[in-house]
């Protein structure tokens, strides 16, 4: 049967409805060389064929690199009863859990991922997520519009440029201006942060630590944006978070995160999560599903859906973005995998990324022309200045089986020697130093 059963007499009665008279003249609007060049699809596979072509097609890809990658996600340990869990039959379906009587489980997995979040960056509120962390500063950049009735964002260039990029394609037509305040030697510039922040700003966005791997305390800096009537808005790392100070300790207003590093893998790009928090005043500007935890008549426990600012729900111009498909996967994978490591095995991931780095960078400015792009505190990711190319570089290592870092060159004039490095627990001391001899023998 073809794609469009309809008969020829067919067509042509509703070419004429439509007032053209064939196909060609429909989609003369459309450039012949943008059209597709036939409908004629192949025969259809068998299973076992099927199954023979993509198992084919996946050993073309390269799988044991050795990865020292980093620039916003990482390479952590994801225990295996996260899968095991995640994958039981009573979560394939979950979805939007409209009907509380009969979704009690999903609702209760959503309130304690959101209860995680919030103890974890030591916020009020959080919602069931978002698609990714720079889909999450947009939308905490938005919040601060409509609370503020502002339109300009203070935002330090030493943000993740990947999600500033992302940042200014979500608000291309929401007529934001971006007030970008440039990054010193990778540190963020925390006094042309304040001279930036005014009477017209909404918010002034940072990350901690910054895309360089530096850590930084922003309590000022968001002390500032509060006697404007701004919002202090920052992204974190969320394992870093329970060695780090917390956006609640720092006084930040919105709190967002990429919550890849809890418990999911780096999947050749997604899918994966964005993390938002707030504090409650400012709950009902936040996007997204809420959970709520109350009673019902007899005085039982039980979790419902909350604030729905959807345009269901609600006059359309107050409504907020109805985000609802990571509380199905992704939300859950990380809430179970924060379970499973607990406040302790968190930190202690943290702490024992943060050695591996510091072994890392010693070995490694110990190499002849190589050393920190500054002397800023770092966690588990710091910035190296090599004698050469560090694109180049990196293609080089790739060949040799490693994963070397992030050439800060892409996105950032005059740092084509900069190396941006990574550590996470699963890199052994073996690791590194057979890493630092490969790229010693490079430079």
């Amino acid at each position: 049967m073809p794609y469009i059963p309809h008969t020829p007499e067919e067509l042509q009665e509703m070419l004429g409805v439509i007032g053209v008279n064939s196909l060609d003249d429909l989609f003369a609007d459309i450039k012949p060389d943008m059209r597709p060049k036939s409908f004629n699809l192949p025969e259809g596979k068998s299973e076992a064929e099927l199954t023979a072509y993509f198992e084919k097609m996946a050993g073309k890809n390269k799988t044991d690199f050795i990865s020292f990658l980093g620039a916003g996600y990482y390479d952590h340990y994801i225990p295996k009863a996260v899968d095991a869990l995640s994958s039981r039959g009573e979560f394939l379906t979950s979805y939007t859990p409209y009907q509380p009587e009969v979704s009690q489980g999903t609702l209760q997995s959503i309130f304690e991922y959101q209860t995680a979040v919030c103890r974890l960056l030591d916020m009020d509120c959080t919602n069931a997520s978002l698609f990714d962390v720079g889909h999450a500063l947009f939308e905490a950049g938005m919040m601060a519009a409509r609370q503020t009735k502002r339109s300009t964002w203070v935002v330090d260039e030493a943000i993740n440029p990947i999600w500033r990029k992302m940042l200014a394609t979500y608000s291309a037509k929401q007529e934001m201006n971006i007030v970008t305040v440039p990054h010193i030697d990778g540190k963020s510039d925390k006094n042309g942060l304040m001279k930036a922040i005014d009477d017209t700003c909404a918010a002034v966005l940072v990350q901690n630590p910054n895309f360089f791997g530096a850590i930084d305390d922003f309590t000022e800096l968001f002390s500032k944006a509060k006697e404007h009537k701004a919002l202090g808005i920052i992204s974190v790392y969320p394992v870093m978070q329970s060695v780090l100070k917390t956006p609640g300790e720092m006084g930040a207003d919105i709190a967002v995160a990429e919550g890849q590093s809890l418990g999911m893998p780096l999947a050749f790009g997604g899918p994966y999560l964005g993390i938002i928090a707030c504090k409650k005043d400012y709950i009902r500007q936040m996007p997204g599903r809420i959970v709520g935890k109350t009673k019902d008549l007899n005085g039982k426990e039980g979790f419902v859906l909350t604030l729905q600012a959807r345009e269901q729900h609600i006059r359309r111009a107050k409504a907020t973005s109805n985000i609802c498909s990571n509380q199905g996967l992704c939300a859950l994978r990380s809430i179970i995998h924060m379970a499973l490591l607990g406040p302790e095995g968190l930190k202690r991931t943290a702490e024992t990324s943060m050695c591996r780095a510091r072994s890392l960078a010693d070995k490694l400015t110990k190499l002849p022309q190589v050393s920190l792009l500054n002397n800023a505190p770092f966690g588990n990711e710091f910035a190296v200045k090599l004698p050469k190319n560090a694109e180049e570089i990196a293609e080089k290592m790739a060949e040799k089986g490693y994963l070397c870092g992030f050439p800060a060159g892409q996105y950032y004039q005059g740092m084509d020697n900069v190396l941006l490095v990574s550590c996470t627990e699963k890199n052994t001391e073996e690791q590194i130093n057979s890493f630092v001899e490969t790229l010693g023998g490079l430079l």
